[in-house]
């Protein structure tokens, strides 16, 4: 009779799988979705709603995407999807950064030297634009694949006429409001690519370096220390890091308030910091050494300030005379706080020179090798120079001491070579010239929201601190420079006129055409050199930092498509912690330049993807995650749930254990969707409780939860707190499945399907999978829109439903029903009290199976005791709804000092329907079951004569 009392049961019934195979479905519904052009109507369903535009900052067309790249789109994804979902007007166009070094390196590798030697620039150009088209297409399917909703046919290329004819915009208002200038610096130089580069393309690695205390000949002694008896020559004695710059010398430069003193040792009288005395003696080895004393018997010492002015003989060019300067670059940390100055060098030197008037020397070339002006080491490279110098001042006498040092050094983010300073040509923005620094450092501390807020100190530093902006590149692959050199006197030609013809002549033919046309064949009649008259003008040979060309974007995209819906300034920008000194920087420069304005109201910036040690992903280590791979493999809604998991402000790790562990809590989502669906199969609209007072009180504290995790989600998606999502998410199935679902089984599938109390149950469950499906869509995209297509068919074909979960918006309080109280919080804290006699009853009935008292708890009969104030809240429950919320058969009540369960063997028999003990034959037509089953029964019609 078992067997056919099951079959009167209503057991839940859906086809939506229990396995998921993602990997397989996953790839049908993306092409459903473009079949149904879900992005456009979206967008159309939400065209009169606020908009917020989150700006895509274009990832480099270079290869295969990596899991950086997808945990950055996945984010994205999030934020676009969870504004939409809201109501918001949410057009999201993809970028592909495709000019730059990088590209035309692997092109020049391509073609092989023979025929990189003889390649014209124009057919360059177009092996690169091959080259970049080629990845942006990969990368646009891999992004695709990931569920990333976008404009994907309609992306933005920075070598396309239109984003190209943008970078002249932006320079010709920088340049004629003079904030953009050529002039000759220091700056990074990649001797291997050719090419200066920014603060935001270096990357530091440790590097072992040559740490040398050089003694420099002054030209006469310091009468203080003549006037205390030092007799002889005077040295100051330098430290340096970089011997190959010694050729380079004029001058050194001391800490214009520490105390300098001279040492006697080795036969020679030097000048170095009193602080550094001790340590500098143990380096060098001296065996015995005497500071210069005055009468007193106290040494000598002068303020680096007042030691200005000596001069000396350059230790390499010994033609030459350096001159003793101060500057507060100086530390006393190493060295000898005499620091050897090569303004040509590095920004530090440059710029006390300029104060000081301190000539500037530049005996290196594009290739890193010392030209004739290094007299003996001409013709070496720098690193070669290094030992060959260091032996030279050894010869003479004048190297103190030399020994290696590791430290943190400046490399190309190229070829992940070390640089060198180097003083040359270039064209720069100028962070003081217009107070652009002052307006940029304005807009981060009040107009930019940063998320997370500590970044805006992060920002606010690197922009204080940096350096004039180097945007020039000596490279063929990019935006040209859009200025003119005179042929016959070289001067500058650039008005506005000449920048308006070149952006014409970018909007109709691209950046191509600087390459190929001769600018009179574009330029306005007339133009010509306000230097000498003449009109005989050379286009500008460099082109355009890569920085300056994807921080131009504001206008190129976010002000050249306003009508797609686009605005300037963006809502959002949102990339990893490193484009603080990239592209957030270089957007906030050149449109705070151009416009005065940021071009984003708020920053969020991710972290790095990295392994389960925290170690950065490489080849090397072979710990690399692929995102194609992770989807083919689990699915890319198990890698966007990871996503969500973590804390994306920080380095995150993924590995394949970390995904195994987020595929668990996938099925758990999973799972609680499938009995969602199962347990409505015969439900609809019609049979909603009709009242809160139908429901039960467990009922109502469900309904009341499902609306607190609304408000608690809603909130983490406007704070972009995805994680916060997710645990909310998860900690309410959780405690669905372990409380709620585990309760209401037993009404489910034991009454009568129309009982009233059933309808209770399904009234709350669809309430929960209403609010549940639609604010777990903009991270679970592909399992949502599944469980969507996957309703009940009387829920399904509701007129007017959305075809996708996409589509259906966001839950509000007015869709609960029956309609929630004015305090629903009220009715949780009401039953917060059996819950807390739940737990209670739980610990005692698992003590009871482990002494073998029961077996299941449905065995058991509980005493539950407490004080009299808290047993009549107990006691208004009722003992049968607290013994359907414990799972056991029955509840007596009594008074104790303290919250406490005895448990006992349940009075009855076992219903072989409901595998409740209670007693048999209530009803008369169905003697072998209980009560409530017999009248199930009766209601279904069911008879155990068949």
């Amino acid at each position: 009779m078992g067997n056919t009392y099951k079959n009167t049961m209503n057991l839940p019934r859906t086809d939506f799988a229990m396995r998921a195979n993602l990997p397989e479905n996953e790839p049908k519904r993306l092409a459903k979705w473009e079949e149904e052009h879900i992005y456009e109507r979206v967008l159309e369903k939400n065209k009169d709603g606020k908009p917020h535009i989150l700006h895509d900052g274009p990832p480099y067309a270079n290869g295969p995407i990596h899991i950086g790249h997808a945990f950055n789109k996945i984010l994205k994804d999030f934020v676009n999807k969870s504004h939409a979902q809201r109501g918001f007007f949410t057009p999201y166009v993809p970028g592909w950064d495709c000019h730059g070094q990088p590209i035309e390196h692997m092109v020049e590798k391509t073609l092989g030297p023979d025929k990189m030697a003889k390649i014209d620039q124009p057919t360059l150009r177009r092996l690169c634009r091959e080259w970049a088209e080629k990845y942006v297409d990969v990368q646009r399917e891999g992004f695709k694949r990931l569920g990333v909703n976008a404009d994907w046919e309609h992306p933005y290329l920075t070598f396309t006429p239109n984003y190209e004819a943008g970078n002249v915009e932006v320079f010709k208002q920088m340049y004629l409001d003079g904030s953009v200038y050529r002039g000759r610096k220091p700056i990074h130089w990649c001797k291997r690519c050719h090419t200066a580069l920014a603060e935001a393309e270096i990357e530091y690695s440790d590097e072992e370096s040559p740490s040398i205390f050089v003694r420099f000949k002054l030209d006469a002694m310091p009468g203080v220390f003549e006037a205390a008896g030092a007799t002889g020559d005077a040295y100051v004695l330098i430290w340096t890091t970089t011997p190959w710059t010694l050729p380079a010398n004029t001058a050194v430069s001391l800490a214009p308030d520490a105390d300098y003193v001279m040492v006697a040792a080795d036969g020679a009288n030097m000048i170095f910091a009193r602080e550094l005395v001790e340590q500098v003696a143990e380096i060098a080895g001296w065996q015995s050494y005497e500071l210069v004393r005055g009468e007193d018997g106290e040494p000598v010492a002068l303020k680096g300030r007042e030691l200005t002015g000596l001069t000396y003989t350059c230790p390499v060019r010994q033609d030459l005379k350096g001159t003793v300067i101060y500057g507060d670059h100086v530390t006393l940390d190493s060295g000898t706080g005499a620091v050897h100055t090569a303004p040509g060098h590095g920004q530090d030197d440059y710029l006390v020179a300029l104060e000081f008037d301190v000539p500037l020397l530049m005996p290196v070339d594009d290739n890193g090798v010392l030209t004739d002006e290094a007299g003996p080491f001409a013709g070496l490279d720098v690193d070669e120079a290094n030992p060959a110098i260091i032996e030279w001042l050894r010869e003479r006498g004048t190297l103190v001491a030399e020994k290696k040092i590791l430290h943190s050094y400046p490399h190309c983010w190229r070829c992940h070579e070390p640089v060198i300073f180097r003083a040359t040509d270039q064209w720069f923005v100028s962070m003081d010239k217009n107070s652009l620094r002052e307006r940029a450092l304005n807009a981060i501390e009040g107009e930019v929201e940063w998320i997370p807020a500590w970044a805006k100190n992060r920002i606010g530093s690197m922009v204080a601190d940096r350096p004039d902006w180097c945007i020039s590149r000596q490279r063929s692959w990019g935006v040209p420079i859009p200025v003119f050199k005179c042929a016959k006197c070289g001067s500058t030609v650039a008005t506005e006129e000449t920048f308006d013809a070149v952006i014409d002549l970018f909007y109709k033919e691209g950046a191509d055409a600087w390459f190929t046309r001769e600018p009179s064949e574009y330029l306005p009649r007339g133009v010509k050199c306000e230097t000498c008259g003449s009109s005989e003008l050379v286009p500008e040979k460099d082109i355009l930092d890569v920085w300056w060309e994807s921080g131009v974007s504001h206008t190129s995209v976010l002000k050249h498509r306003e009508g797609e819906g686009l605005r300037f300034p963006a809502d959002m920008y949102l990339e990893g912690s490193d484009q603080h000194r990239g592209w957030f920087q270089s957007s906030l420069l050149t449109s705070m330049g151009a416009y005065g304005v940021p071009p984003y109201k708020s920053v969020m910036h991710c972290g790095f993807t990295v392994d389960e040690q925290g170690r950065k992903m490489s080849k090397s280590l072979g710990n690399g995650v692929d995102p194609a791979e992770v989807a083919n493999t689990y699915g890319a809604d198990v890698l966007r749930l990871w996503v969500a998991s973590v804390d994306y402000s920080q380095d995150v790790s993924i590995s394949d254990g970390i995904l195994k562990q987020v595929s668990d809590a996938y099925r758990r989502f999973r799972n609680t969707f499938r009995f969602l669906l199962g347990s409505l199969d015969d439900f609809s609209d019609e049979l909603i409780a009709k009242s809160w007072d139908d429901l039960e009180p467990i009922d109502r504290a469900m309904m009341a939860k499902t609306y607190a995790l609304l408000g608690e989600v809603e909130a983490a998606y406007d704070a972009c707190r995805f994680n916060a999502v997710y645990r909310a998410a998860y900690d309410f199935v959780n405690d669905l499945s372990s409380v709620y679902m585990d309760v209401a089984k037993d009404r489910l599938y034991s009454e009568a399907p129309d009982s009233p109390r059933r309808r209770a149950v399904q009234t709350v469950l669809m309430n929960i999978l209403e609010v549940l499906v639609r604010i777990l869509a903009p991270v679970l995209s592909f399992t949502a829109d599944e469980v969507w297509e996957h309703y009940p068919e009387a829920m399904r074909g509701k007129p007017g439903r959305p075809s996708s979960v996409q589509l259906a918006g966001w839950p509000s309080r007015a869709d609960f029903a029956p309609a929630l109280p004015v305090d629903a919080q009220a009715e949780i804290d009401a039953f917060a009290p059996a819950l807390e006699a739940r737990e209670v009853v739980t610990k005692a009935l698992e003590d009871a199976r482990a002494s073998k008292l029961i077996n299941k708890s449905q065995e058991a009969a509980v005493v539950l005791a407490a004080p009299a104030d808290q047993l009549a809240a107990l006691e208004a429950f009722g003992a049968d709804a607290l013994a359907e919320l414990f799972i056991v058969s029955g509840v007596d009540f009594a008074e104790g000092e303290g919250l406490s369960a005895a448990i006992r063997p349940a009075d009855g028999e076992k219903c072989p329907r409901c595998w409740n003990f209670r007693a048999l034959g209530g009803n008369p037509n169905h003697p072998d079951v209980c009560e409530r089953c017999g009248d199930a029964l009766d209601a279904i019609g069911f008879s155990e004569e068949g």
